[in-house]
């Protein structure tokens, strides 16, 4: 693959629209994460609630990334972008002007979803675009987006330091303004025909064991990366006690390397298959996972962070080369569904982390039971292998890096 055919394949314009998108939306998403420390300090919040103060967003994410994608089907992806773009306006200016207790921020995260379900809009936007050969790289594209997150750990600490924590709403408005402006100048819907799924259509998809593996997969890679990226801050900040800033800093610094690897995860994936990656790469970050329950020293942990990240960054753009080609016809709504449970997997850990914080006074347990749900994804992914190979076309199964050597056989597990 060259870098020019697959320029030539689809809509540059598109594909940049949809990164500027989902980068935005992942910085506003995630914004509660690096403002933690300021407003966990501020109204005297323990482990848990911060923990769960940061991953409502996540949780809001993937009820309204239904609804985003039922409106892409129905409206097109650019409309729908530039709906929930505007929409999103709405609980920034919430927190900036109406939000002073922690009830009121947790009703605020939750409208924060809506920029967390860019998803639905910005992945089969640029997707449309591309043939299956291209999909890793045009969602690596696209995907990564999620470096929105080095904006927020990078200047919200430093603008809350110096302006207060309300008024950084105020100020990531601005850029969310911007993009609008250059979406709409740029992007345009794939020359495809949309076809409108009903409920029903979903909870058939849903019936396919291997939608429901994705979704694992994907709760692990996006949500272990959505989830460390909002309460990484915290982290650093509580154990090492660390200055917000500089707990900020340390974030970006770990996250950097997670956003800008998964477009190397999807250009890889094309060559040698998403499946070989996700064993590579969830092999390595079970072992800096193991690692981290010692809670070494901040150096070490940072390093072993910025491997963890790299990972499940790269991981992202592997899972999302499988799904055309094991649904080819449904990408849109497996797309949603997927991206959706990323969204629950990044609830999920912060909340986890806060909690087993708060009752054991130790991060080391949380630390433990990820590596445990990282395993569990590993030996699932090596017992599917045999699965899959016998059940999907045989060259999507090449395509996958299942390194089919038999022919491919009539399953009732894969029946649509």
């Amino acid at each position: 693959m060259s870098f020019r055919s697959f320029r030539n394949a689809g809509h540059a314009p598109t594909l940049l629209s949809a990164f500027l998108y989902f980068d935005v939306s992942f910085m506003i998403w995630v914004i509660l994460g690096p403002l933690g420390p300021f407003i966990g300090e501020t109204l005297k919040l323990s482990a848990a609630q911060k923990g769960f103060l940061t991953a409502v967003p996540l949780l809001g994410g993937s009820f309204f990334r239904l609804l985003l994608g039922a409106c892409t089907e129905r409206f097109g992806s650019r409309r729908t972008a530039l709906t929930g773009m505007a929409l999103t306006l709405v609980p920034l200016l919430i927190g900036w002007k109406f939000a002073a207790g922690f009830a009121a921020l947790l009703g605020m995260g939750v409208l924060l979803g809506i920029s967390g379900a860019s998803f639905a809009a910005a992945l089969p936007l640029a997707s449309g675009w591309y043939p299956p050969e291209y999909q890793g790289l045009a969602m690596g594209i696209a995907g990564a987006g999620n470096s929105g997150t080095l904006m927020a750990s990078l200047f919200a600490p430093r603008l809350a330091q110096i302006f207060g924590w309300h008024n950084v709403f105020a100020f990531v408005s601005i850029p969310l303004i911007i993009v609008w402006v250059v979406f709409y100048l740029l992007a345009k819907d794939a020359p495809v025909q949309r076809s409108v799924k009903t409920w029903t259509d979903y909870a058939s998809v849903l019936k396919i064991p291997d939608s429901g593996w994705f979704c694992f997969l994907y709760s692990l890679t996006f949500g272990g990366f959505s989830g460390f990226a909002s309460y990484l801050s915290i982290f650093f900040r509580d154990q090492y006690g660390v200055s917000r800033v500089t707990a900020g800093d340390l974030t970006t610094l770990v996250v950097l390397f997670g956003s800008f690897l998964r477009p190397i995860g999807g250009v890889l994936a094309d060559r040698i298959g998403g499946y070989r990656m996700l064993l590579v790469l969830f092999a390595i970050a079970i072992l800096a996972l193991a690692l981290l329950t010692a809670l070494p020293a901040t150096a070490i942990a940072v390093t072993l962070f910025v491997v963890l990240m790299a990972m499940l960054g790269m991981g992202n753009g592997s899972v999302f080369q499988l799904v055309p080609q094991r649904f080819p016809d449904h990408i849109g709504m497996v797309t949603g569904l997927v991206g959706a449970a990323g969204g629950l997997g990044g609830f999920m850990l912060p909340s986890l982390m806060g909690l087993l914080k708060e009752r054991t006074g130790s991060f080391a347990t949380g630390f433990a039971v990820t590596a445990g749900l990282f395993t569990f994804g590993l030996s699932a992914l090596l017992w599917l292998k045999t699965i899959w190979r016998q059940s999907w076309t045989p060259i999507a199964a090449e395509r996958a890096g299942l390194l089919s050597t038999e022919p491919a056989t009539a399953s009732s597990y894969a029946t649509d």
